[in-house]
């Protein structure tokens, strides 16, 4: 699915014009960003969350090169899929039976 397809879906479902579903989609996205630009965890439950995550400062190597550079410590957005987002992908999980021992 891409943004376009996301936008059509919203003016079908919400009877309103692609534009302002486009503003919409917009918007949300924008909010999402600011927030993590701020370091603040955004919930979207049951869906999932984004998160930023840290990275620290390593060692890697040019490819090319084989030479040996630093990689500087930053910042990363990550998403973390909710229980239900999780079920409706891969179905629920089977419970286990725990074994016995004799």
């Amino acid at each position: 699915m891409t943004k376009a397809d996301l936008v059509d879906t919203v003016a079908t479902e919400s009877e309103i014009s692609k534009r302002h579903a486009g503003e919409i989609v917009d918007l949300i996205l924008n909010e999402i960003m600011s927030a993590l630009q701020k370091g603040d965890r955004v919930a979207l439950t049951p869906f999932g969350s984004f998160v930023v995550r840290h990275r620290k400062a390593r060692e890697g190597r040019n490819p090319k090169t084989g030479e040996k550079i630093k990689i500087a410590a930053r910042k990363v957005p990550a998403f973390v899929a909710g229980k239900a987002l999780k079920e409706g992908v891969g179905g629920k999980k089977k419970a286990t039976k725990a074994k016995r021992r004799k």
